[in-house]
């Protein structure tokens, strides 16, 4: 449980740096996009499965939010289930469509009554178009910890105005 709090304090000083840098380099004053949420349908090749999800994108400056989102794959007969928690960065490209980024993965299985769960790290990076009344996108993420396992999503975040 220690290894776990050192990641979360770990991946809390590098978001809070991040956005200090962040907001220094542009002198503070421009305007962040509405925090977005949405449902997301995914697949993980290591799991052979179909993954269901939700997430929420909680921007912290112009070029880093805070990326929380939650997987559930479609295993029998057992249960698998994550909780992320990443950071999201996006390069000065036109639209500021593509991001890249990490952070923690909290994976939880069960069978028959027997539970574990695992921190793994976890890279992630995608595209979104984010100039309409919704946010469309696609994203791969690779796991990295006890096993890595790789998966790809899309989905449509909703923005929160």
């Amino acid at each position: 449980m220690r290894d776990v709090q050192r990641l979360v304090v770990v991946v809390a000083a590098v978001v809070l740096a991040a956005a200090r840098l962040d907001a220094q380099r542009r002198g503070g004053n421009a305007p962040l996009d509405p925090a977005r949420v949405g449902p997301h349908l995914g697949y993980n090749f290591d799991a052979q499965a179909l993954d269901l999800g939700l997430q929420a994108t909680l921007p912290l400056t112009p070029q880093v939010e805070l990326y929380p989102t939650f997987d559930y794959y479609a295993v029998s007969p057992a249960t698998l289930w994550a909780l992320n928690l990443d950071v999201k960065i996006r390069p000065r490209t036109p639209r500021r469509a593509l991001y890249f980024g990490g952070g923690l993965d909290y994976l939880h299985s069960s069978n028959g009554g027997a539970a574990s769960g695992d921190v793994n790290f976890s890279v992630i990076g995608g595209w979104e178009v984010r100039r309409s009344p919704v946010a469309p996108y696609a994203e791969g993420r690779l796991l990295l910890g006890h096993g890595s396992a790789f998966q790809v999503a899309g989905g449509i975040s909703f923005y929160l105005h």
